[in-house]
């Protein structure tokens, strides 16, 4: 690329149709290397989530980096998991109803993925077992903790360690540590991130100290995301589950800026109208940006930071621009999105740019609630 182009110009920009997902790799690699650094190039206790890729290559540069146990939210993630030859898959969620004879199907049909789960409630700790028994298998697992996310789990403490104890007589069934994910923690100032992470998580250690004077084995404790990363990475104790450091977006980037990730994913998307002399329609609807956030917090054009969003609907964006602005039907704005998450799942594929480039197609195999391989 030429030393004057910004680090996310596309020189064959007008083959790639939009609107449309790309990643940079040699950033995403970057990613990877600062993931290690926090925590000091020991990845036992790396279990980063693959919620925000949803990718067989990404999983794959993660597997080349060391790192060998992987976290996820679904039976789809889990799969794509155990296809890319992921050694240990954390499904962080309670398998109920139907996605219990999933998950069990997904056991035996891939023997060499060492897989785990969440349960937070003695009735589906013995419809596991159930199942389990009546597959001659056994389903390893851990006890989902609520730190304050008030979104599943068991608070730490009596109940949870009475739970730990009913699992333990329970057949075809483990349990391997607690899981305490407290994603609610965003504070911008991190030192009150730390002092509200460290008093959530106290309750945790203390229910692991009891289990061990009870004389149970020490119990795994995987803990946190992205926000209360760096806290949880310098207590050798956790293994920490960040995700969207993979790719990281505007959000994170604004609210944690002591994280240093580089942005690695972006979206492409062009003027197709001129609807009149101040504002541009782009083809950036909804159904093409995480639309969960208040409109001026969805998507940050890189090439056009003065633009205001000001009406969205299913394939357009309407945008302010000054007046003689001077934009034309067809050019192309580089959008970093405030949560890249959900904006990865709207996609089938993201188009990989090397040097400027396109290099190739990670298609979003997990983006689906079923791997269709």
């Amino acid at each position: 690329m030429n030393d004057t182009q910004s680090w996310y110009t596309i020189e064959d920009i007008d083959h790639i149709d939009s609107p449309a997902l790309v990643v940079y790799p040699k950033r995403v690699s970057e990613n990877i290397h600062t993931l290690k650094k926090m925590v000091n190039g020991d990845t036992s206790r790396l279990r980063p989530h693959v919620k925000t890729h949803k990718t067989q290559e990404a999983a794959a540069m993660l597997m080349d980096a060391g790192i060998r146990q992987f976290k996820c939210a679904t039976i789809a993630e889990a799969e794509l998991l155990a296809m890319s030859n992921a050694p240990d898959v954390l499904l962080a969620y309670q398998p109920v109803g139907p996605k219990a004879h999933r998950y069990l199907e997904l056991i035996k049909k891939y023997p060499n993925t060492a897989f785990s789960c969440l349960v937070d409630h003695m009735a589906n700790a013995e419809r596991l077992s159930t199942i389990a028994s009546d597959n001659d298998l056994t389903i390893q697992v851990y006890i989902d903790i609520n730190v304050g996310m008030g979104r599943t789990g068991i608070p730490a403490g009596d109940k949870a360690v009475q739970l730990y104890h009913g699992i333990q007589l329970l057949d075809n069934i483990e349990v391997l540590g607690l899981h305490a994910y407290d994603g609610h923690l965003r504070d911008p100032d991190v030192s009150q991130r730390r002092q509200r992470c460290l008093l959530g998580i106290a309750p945790v250690w203390a229910m692991v100290s009891e289990l061990e004077r009870q004389g149970y084995p020490t119990p795994v404790v995987v803990a946190g995301g992205s926000p209360t990363f760096p806290i949880h990475a310098a207590d050798t104790r956790v293994v920490c589950s960040p995700g969207t450091f993979i790719f990281w977006d505007k959000g994170y980037g604004d609210g944690l800026p002591e994280q240093h990730f580089v942005h690695a994913a972006l979206v492409l998307t062009r003027v197709i109208s001129l609807p009149t002399p101040t504002t541009l329609c782009l083809d950036l609807g909804h159904k093409a940006i995480a639309a969960e956030n208040p409109i001026d917090r969805r998507i940050h054009l890189l090439n056009a930071p003065g633009l205001k969003p000001i009406s969205q609907s299913e394939e357009h964006l309407v945008v302010e621009a000054h007046e003689g602005h001077g934009w034309k039907i067809g050019d192309v704005f580089y959008g970093l999105p405030y949560h890249i998450c959900p904006t990865v799942a709207l996609y089938e594929r993201a188009i990989a740019i090397a040097e400027g480039q396109q290099s190739g197609v990670w298609p979003i195999k997990a983006r689906d609630r079923q791997v269709i391989v």
